[in-house]
């Protein structure tokens, strides 16, 4: 029997296999993230990043190995625990909005917070906070097909941080956005992470953005190039040591 993870790890993994039609894309990989840290995963496109982050947040069943959220297994998971799990705990951000095009950004922004069992009101006020927060307040009742990129994708931060969920998985979420819509984006995140508690996972191949996170660690191959690292403060980007206060809205 397996030894359970340490309890100040919020995610655990070991010894992760996973292969997409044949071809490995993670080679044995073992790493936990703590509660409350900014994790930044890096490495190079086609590297793994996002496989990782795709199991650790219970989107792909891995092939072999364990991974854990708060001491629970998600490995023996079937697809509707994994669901449930994605649901409830955790939020995301991927380097495309994937936003539903019917509704409003509103809509958008409020849609998990409704589907969680919140009150219309209050799903709507940390909406409208979130879009304020990310300078898109005056876009609250445009839908998706008139917005340009940037735009689109800073709903999508809204959206994931509205909820307020324990760990937020951000899969290079700037992909899209120009360095100072990047940037403002970075410390919107982190410092909600912060500010929060929450547990924020960043895959980037942007080396640029590692001075946001607390540690760093990466990727080559599907193997991690060495255990994760502090990210020396002396690089630290602007606001990290102090987190900057966010809406309060949310579970």
């Amino acid at each position: 029997m397996s030894a359970a993870p340490p309890d100040n790890d919020v995610l655990w993994a070991r010894g992760i296999v996973k292969s997409h039609q044949g071809t490995p894309a993670l080679r044995g990989v073992s790493l936990g993230v703590r509660e409350g840290e900014v994790l930044a995963v890096t490495g190079p496109r086609g590297s793994g990043k996002s496989t990782l982050l795709g199991c650790l947040s219970a989107l792909l069943p891995v092939d072999e190995g364990e991974v854990w959220f708060n001491s629970s297994p998600v490995h023996t998971l079937g697809r509707a625990g994994r669901e449930r799990l994605r649901r409830d705990r955790f939020g995301f951000v991927g380097s495309e909005p994937h936003l539903v095009p019917e509704l409003t950004a509103r809509e958008n922004v409020a849609l998990p917070l409704l589907l969680a069992g919140a009150g219309g009101k209050a799903a709507y006020t940390a909406a409208d906070e979130w879009l304020e927060r990310l300078d898109i307040g005056d876009l609250a009742k445009v839908r998706p097909e008139r917005l340009v990129q940037g735009q689109r994708q800073r709903i999508a931060v809204a959206r994931a941080l509205a909820p307020l969920p324990p760990v937020v998985f951000a899969d290079d979420p700037t992909a899209p956005l120009h360095r100072e819509t990047a940037e403002q984006v970075l410390r919107i995140l982190t410092s909600a992470a912060r500010s929060h508690q929450l547990t924020l996972v960043l895959a980037t191949h942007d080396p640029e953005l590692v001075r946001y996170a607390d540690r760093a660690v990466a990727l080559l191959d599907g193997r991690l190039t060495g255990p994760a690292t502090p990210v020396p403060r002396g690089i630290a980007a602007p606001g990290t040591a102090g987190a900057t206060a966010v809406p309060a809205a949310g579970r």
